[in-house]
């Protein structure tokens, strides 16, 4: 069957890029390893689900396969979720394919018979085109794309599976802080707060008004008041919130790369120059510890 093939382990994402691919106009094709993904995502919209079964339970050794499934189906693009394993598996299809690849695209659209990709460079500083001609792969982040709804009726294929590698044990990642990603207001506290103390400010806005607290790369990995995985920026959390306030943040393009997409920026900083207010819809230069103490009163009213 052409059209779009799309994988991702998460089915959230996998839903977003089945959206993706009906917006195109084109059919879009749902492939999974798992039969519980499967029955969750028969209202995907996607014109077909295919449950992969075989020897392994890895969907890496089935690269191979998933390849010359691809051409023997007469697929037009495959569009792999961006997380660690999809970007592994299409490279991995990429070769065996030997054809064009491009990776955490931001927009797509086919014209003309190519395929034409774009994607941030430098941080989110450059936005660069590309034109993806025949078969070609994709992997495409998190919050791109809007699901759609619609039954999908469900296909079992049996593959060959290059079982080399197996799986000996796993173990669950066990994340401590809350999931920025799902949420919809955020505070963001920056390397301008001076003691971790001081933490509890950003906390008692947060409360007020029902967001999640969230950091710099800086504040998780050197001062280790927070955990890593609520640092907002290019190698940390990507975040579309309806409201992102930051207390002290400068706002370096690594960090405004992962808040680019926030519908409302608020930000409170006494560097009238600092870059976060470049990105801002509304900005206070000012003191944080007189300013975020006054709105949070101001909030709680």
């Amino acid at each position: 069957m052409a059209g779009i093939y799309i994988y991702s382990e998460s089915k959230d994402l996998a839903a977003e890029l089945v959206g993706f691919a009906r917006g195109t106009g084109k059919p879009a094709i749902l492939l999974t390893l798992d039969e519980k993904t499967a029955e969750e995502l028969k209202n995907s919209g996607a014109d077909k689900i295919i449950l992969i079964t075989g020897s392994s339970e890895l969907i890496e050794n089935y690269a191979r396969a998933i390849a010359d499934l691809l051409v023997k189906e007469g697929a037009e693009l495959l569009a792999v979720g961006a997380t660690a394993r999809g970007r592994d598996l299409a490279a991995r299809i990429a070769g065996y394919l030997d054809c064009a690849m491009a990776s955490d695209v931001t927009a797509a659209r086919f014209a003309d018979g190519k395929l034409t990709t774009t994607r941030m460079l430098y941080g989110g500083a450059v936005q660069q085109s590309e034109a993806l001609a025949g078969l070609s792969v994709i992997t495409i982040p998190a919050g791109k794309f809007e699901p759609v709804s619609g039954e999908a009726p469900v296909e079992t294929i049996e593959l060959a599976a290059d079982n080399r590698v197996s799986l000996v044990e796993t173990a669950p990642i066990v994340k401590q802080g809350a999931d920025l990603v799902a949420a919809e207001k955020v505070v963001c506290v920056g390397m301008g707060m001076d003691k971790a103390e001081d933490m509890k400010i950003a906390q008692d806005l947060a409360d007020a008004i029902g967001a999640v607290i969230a950091c710099t790369r800086g504040i998780a990995e050197e001062r280790h008041w927070l955990p890593v995985e609520q640092y907002i920026g290019i190698s940390g959390a990507v975040i579309k919130p309806k409201l992102y306030i930051s207390m002290g943040v400068s706002g370096q393009v690594q960090h405004v790369f992962g808040i680019r997409d926030a519908q409302i920026i608020v930000a409170v900083d006494t560097n009238e120059k600092a870059p976060v207010f470049k990105a801002a819809d509304y900005g206070i230069v000012g003191d944080m510890y007189e300013v975020i103490p006054a709105l949070t009163e101001a909030l709680k009213k």
